[in-house]
């Protein structure tokens, strides 16, 4: 007979749930996007989930994962939103942003400077990126483009918006708001909004790192793909690295997480600083890679 967790961890809980749920829902995550769940999750999904099955009247978890069987896209995209942990913060591991700045600049005249954050979750990391480069150039319409991509949509619409409570800027400098946010009055008094220009960098698509396809071109000048490959198990960060590396300009930058590292794709990639990457490849052959290769 199934285990109720609701008996395993003292929660009190509307809906029954069972060790088959769960694992049903770990399987469903894993192949649809990457995600890998461990045992000490269990009450994180079902607090989640739970709401679904309010949203959707339903009474018990078989019925919803049913239904998430059928369904032609709509669930699916609520149930990987629920389960997506979006943590961020703007100029998070500042460390990165000073790396950044030189690697740009390092390109002026040579050709316009392409960027990739393939984990953008509300926005504070694209738009940390942008005015890294409006600093970088001196300038608020640099040759720099941003694809700001993330598998959530409900937060990338929220980072497309590119509208803040003032708590979550309140870290940054005096001069860095009044360079870069408007404040809102009225209605929208207590929020502040990203200035246009550095919106207008940005282009902002929703991507699943595992979809066969991505909407995103090469030859990059970095990748910022931080705290989201600790999602994953080493099988699909390999894949995963593998498109990167392609996608990259022969000098290009791959930036992750701290808590994050690739020692099993070291034939891919060499650490260059902390949690900062380059090819591994030669110069010659990794130009060659980018230029044979497609994003799919």
């Amino acid at each position: 007979m199934s285990a109720n967790l609701q008996s395993v961890d003292g929660h009190e809980r509307e809906f029954v749930f069972t060790e088959e749920n769960f694992e049903r829902i770990c399987k469903l995550i894993y192949e649809h996007a990457g995600i890998s769940l461990k045992p000490s999750k269990q009450h994180m999904v079902y607090s989640r989930l739970a709401r679904r099955l309010r949203v959707n009247g339903l009474d018990n978890f078989k019925d919803y994962l049913a239904l998430l069987e059928r369904d032609n896209g709509t669930e699916w995209e609520a149930f990987v939103n629920s389960l997506t942990t979006n943590l961020t913060s703007f100029f998070r591991e500042p460390h990165h942003f000073p790396l950044l700045a030189e690697h740009v600049a390092r390109q002026k005249g040579r050709h316009p400077v392409s960027l990739w954050c393939a984990a953008a979750s509300t926005g504070e990391e694209p738009y940390s990126m942008a005015m890294t480069i409006v600093d970088a150039f001196g300038s608020f319409t640099p040759p720099v483009s941003i694809v700001a991509s993330d598998v959530d949509t409900n937060v990338l619409a929220k980072a497309e918006a590119g509208i803040y409570p003032m708590e979550r800027v309140e870290k940054l400098s005096a001069a860095v708001l009044k360079r870069f946010f408007l404040r809102g009055t009225g209605g929208q008094a207590g929020f502040v909004r990203v200035r246009p220009e550095l919106r207008a960098m940005i282009s902002f698509r929703q991507v699943n790192l595992l979809s066969n396809e991505w909407p995103v071109h090469g030859p990059l000048d970095a990748i910022f793909c931080r705290n989201v490959m600790i999602y994953f198990d080493k099988e699909t960060q390999l894949r995963i690295l593998q498109r990167f590396a392609p996608l990259l300009q022969p000098d290009g930058l791959l930036f992750a997480g701290h808590s994050e590292s690739f020692h099993h794709a070291t034939h891919l990639f060499r650490l260059r600083g902390k949690t900062v990457y380059e090819l591994a490849a030669p110069k010659s052959q990794a130009r060659h890679q980018v230029k044979n290769s497609s994003p799919g």
